[in-house]
């Protein structure tokens, strides 16, 4: 699995009418072969940044599958003149799944898969 991450700063004044339009472009990247599942998230602290998170099977579904489609030009349209500055999008690999406990209270070990 990888996880899509990026930093979406939203012009000032349109948070709104990206929130909408995010509720569209959502169905759009929910159909996408790969995708898995997403999380579009907003900062206490700058109410015009989100996080958006997206999971998918290979990293292939997201730069080849959905940046590839037709349907990624609806997803465009819908959401990218939203951006200032245009957003930069990494692609992360799991390292670890939690902490495993070993006997004794308190001591864990963490687990690199």
């Amino acid at each position: 699995m990888i996880l899509e991450v990026a930093i979406l700063d939203v012009i000032p004044g349109k948070e709104n009418d990206f929130q909408i339009d995010f509720a569209k472009a959502q169905l759009i990247i929910s159909s996408m072969k790969g995708y898995l599942n997403h999380e579009l998230k907003r900062c206490i602290e700058n109410p015009s940044r989100y996080i958006l998170m997206v999971n998918w099977e290979t990293l292939e579904d997201h730069t080849e599958g959905f940046r590839g489609s037709s349907a990624y030009q609806e997803w465009k349209q819908l959401l990218h003149h939203y951006y200032d500055p245009f957003p930069v999008v990494e692609h992360y690999e799991s390292l670890s799944r939690g902490l495993e406990t070993t006997e004794g209270f308190g001591n864990q070990t963490p687990t690199i898969t």
